[in-house]
């Protein structure tokens, strides 16, 4: 893929890592170009501590997302068979509304969920009542067939969401069964880092409380009989430069 940040996410066939896929979705250019395209990252082979990847492009038929950034792509597990999730994020205006002046200037994309069957390269989307705006910069956590959206940010309104989405696939014979779920306990910011500490737990770290504050605390998320729970944990000892920089940036 060309050089961007997009979303990510693993499918994982197995315990070796020789059988995890990783799916590489959208994401935006230096050169400020947005890409619709997918592609699928995996381990060819190993030797002498020397790893082989491959990338190939993956096509997609029927409702594909569109170019977008700033969303989350992630991979659920039904029924012994697994689809991934697309939701949110921001695109440019429509071609019917790009001026010169306008050129760039970015819209909330619309609050679709697409199912994408990664083996057959199949994508359909839900519109679902419960979700009303393409939540940009949302966090997602996804755990056996149920993803949850935290956070992010509207461009319409201007707020940085507190709910919490429990978005549940179910993968029968039939057709998939998409339903939302809102919760209570969510918290409100965007553009923050998600990472699994364990197979139960996750922390959330940085983002920004509103446009120019910074978000210093540190949250775990963690699941106990199928509840979602999230509370504050000790922050680190943030470095001076950490705490007077304008901006966050970083991984896992």
């Amino acid at each position: 893929p060309p050089l961007r940040y997009p979303a990510i996410c693993t499918l994982k066939g197995g315990s070796e890592s020789e059988k995890q896929q990783y799916f590489i979705h959208g994401g935006k250019t230096p050169n400020n170009e947005l890409s619709d395209k997918m592609y699928v990252m995996s381990v060819v082979s190993k030797n002498n501590k020397k790893v082989t990847f491959r990338c190939t492009e993956k096509d997609l038929v029927g409702d594909v997302p569109e170019a977008r950034y700033g969303h989350s792509i992630n991979v659920v597990y039904s029924r012994g068979k697994s689809m991934g999730v697309v939701f949110g994020g921001r695109s440019y205006i429509s071609s019917a509304h790009r001026t010169t002046e306008k050129w760039n200037t970015v819209a909330d994309c619309l609050p679709h969920v697409f199912l994408v069957d990664f083996e057959f390269g199949c994508s359909t989307a839900y519109v679902l009542p419960e979700l009303q705006d393409g939540l940009a910069f949302h966090v997602s956590i996804a755990r056996n067939d149920t993803v949850y959206i935290l956070g992010g940010h509207s461009l319409a309104t201007n707020i940085r969401s507190a709910n919490l989405y429990s978005i549940r696939v179910d993968l029968p014979l039939g057709s998939p069964a998409v339903n939302c779920t809102v919760l209570q306990g969510g918290i409100a910011f965007s553009s923050a880092i998600v990472t699994q500490t364990n197979n139960d737990e996750f922390v959330i770290v940085g983002g920004y409380q509103i446009d120019n504050q910074k978000r210093m605390v540190c949250n775990v998320v963690s699941f106990e009989d199928n509840k979602i729970k999230i509370r504050e944990m000790e922050s680190p000892d943030w470095t001076p430069d950490i705490k007077h920089s304008k901006i966050w940036f970083g991984s896992n």
